[in-house]
């Protein structure tokens, strides 16, 4: 075969995509599966796959489809889709390009409720504090249709309970697309005008697609961001609706919002007059007994004798006058010995008195000073002389008045005969000296 007889990948891809294009029974295919691979992507397309128990096929849904439904799809959820059979040319697999979707064996709207309820109690919206209905409301806002039964039966129940309460009506659309924006807005204009005690929602029954407006995300949190009390009275009795479990009250019917909005008039009236007849009458027993105590005092002896009132008095005057003279009396004595005491402390300080008493220390001192000089002085010449004895008893001049004599040689005392020398020596004796020379030297022997 020539080169020309064979097909390009492009090609033959193209070709097997007009195929699948304009197959009638490819253009719109009723699918049932299980979700698989989802991710949600916000404001994007969705990409995903449906499979069963035996295959597998690649799934897109655009975002204008994809924002119609009324639930968010999960993986595992099985659903069934409505769409077209075409062949994606870049990878060559074929795919359902989804237009519709909803749950398979639960409406698309129930299963949208379901995930907003869990939703909201996870953030706590349902448990959240309620705010309490004020007892006796002047203004009521009511956002309903216009043309319903419901602001009829709210005007007849507040009228004939409470006529002095105003209804103001917020018209809004209240079923279909544009109905939940419409009641947001209503919503926001009754908590922004500041003057309404208390707003009330509601509409009549219907199905689930007529209530749906009531079950969107934007209307609950609306009425869970108010500042007005709410109440809510959608549907029936049976019927439940997301404004519903975040209002602050529910009512089954409109006729019972407009009763819980608003006592009884006639009722309040009849309570107003108990309470007026009871304070009369609590009044009036205070009175009676104020009365008696009054007339009880009166009749007390310090009101018949008077100076009675005074004799305590009196007597405890005198007690006071009496111990207040002892206390003067006893301090002014005390202040005196204290000045007594100052007068001796500073007769003791005058200078001529110091002065005195340093002259009489002065001269007690000089005496002392003679004395002890003087028994000095006796002890010193009592030692002197004893020195002067000892000193006496040493003296050689003493020793040689015995008879004692010394010799010297060239001014040198000799003490031994090794130290003469045959020359002149000096004798000294107690009166006076002798010379004498040395002829003869004997030293002295042992025996000796």
């Amino acid at each position: 075969m020539a080169t020309n007889d064979y097909l390009t990948v492009t090609a033959l891809t193209q070709y097997i995509k007009r195929k699948f294009d304009v197959d009638p029974y490819l253009g719109k295919v009723y699918l049932t599966g299980e979700i698989s691979n989802f991710r949600l992507r916000p404001h994007a397309h969705q990409y995903f796959s449906l499979k069963d128990d035996h295959a597998k096929i690649n799934a897109i849904m655009f975002r204008s489809a994809f924002e119609k439904l009324k639930f968010v799809p999960e993986t595992g959820m099985k659903v069934l889709v409505t769409g077209r059979i075409s062949l994606y040319e870049p990878s060559g697999s074929y795919q359902i390009y989804v237009e519709r979707m909803e749950p398979d064996g639960v409406g698309a709207l129930y299963q949208a409720y379901e995930q907003l309820k869990r939703k909201l109690a996870q953030e706590g919206l349902f448990t959240a504090a309620k705010r309490p209905l004020p007892r006796f409301p002047k203004r009521i806002a009511v956002v309903t249709s216009p043309s319903g039964a419901v602001i009829r039966d709210i005007i007849t129940t507040t009228r004939r309970r409470y006529p002095i309460a105003q209804i103001v009506l917020y018209p809004a659309v209240v079923q279909g697309d544009a109905a939940a924006a419409d009641i947001v807005r209503q919503i926001q204009r009754a908590n922004a005008n500041g003057s309404f005690d208390t707003l009330i929602i509601g509409r009549g029954g219907g199905s689930i697609e007529d209530l749906w407006p009531f079950n969107e995300e934007v209307v609950a949190r609306a009425i869970a961001a108010s500042h007005l009390p709410v109440i809510s009275s959608v549907g029936h009795e049976t019927d439940t609706t997301i404004a519903d479990l975040v209002a602050d009250v529910r009512a089954a019917t409109p006729t019972a919002a407009a009763e819980l909005a608003v006592p009884v008039l006639s009722d309040e009236l009849v309570k107003l007059q108990q309470q007026r007849t009871r304070l009369f009458n609590a009044m009036a027993n205070r009175i009676k007994f104020q009365q008696e105590r009054l007339n009880r005092s009166l009749g007390a002896y310090v009101f018949q004798q008077p100076q009675r009132l005074y004799e305590t008095y009196v007597q405890r005057l005198d007690r006071a006058q009496q111990g207040l003279k002892q206390q003067m009396q006893t301090q002014l004595q005390g202040w005196q010995q204290r000045v007594q005491l100052d007068q001796q402390w500073l007769i003791g300080q005058s200078p001529a008195t110091r002065v005195h008493q340093a002259q009489q220390q002065v001269e007690q001192t000089q005496a002392r000073l003679k004395t002890e000089m003087r028994r000095y002085l006796t002890q010193q010449e009592e030692h002197v002389a004893q020195l002067a004895s000892g000193l006496d008893y040493l003296s050689p001049l003493k020793i040689m008045g015995r008879g004692y004599s010394y010799v010297t040689q060239d001014d040198h005392i000799v003490r031994r005969t090794q130290e003469l020398k045959p020359t002149t020596a000096t004798i000294h004796l107690s009166d006076g000296t002798a010379e004498a020379t040395i002829t003869t030297i004997t030293p002295a022997t042992e025996d000796q």
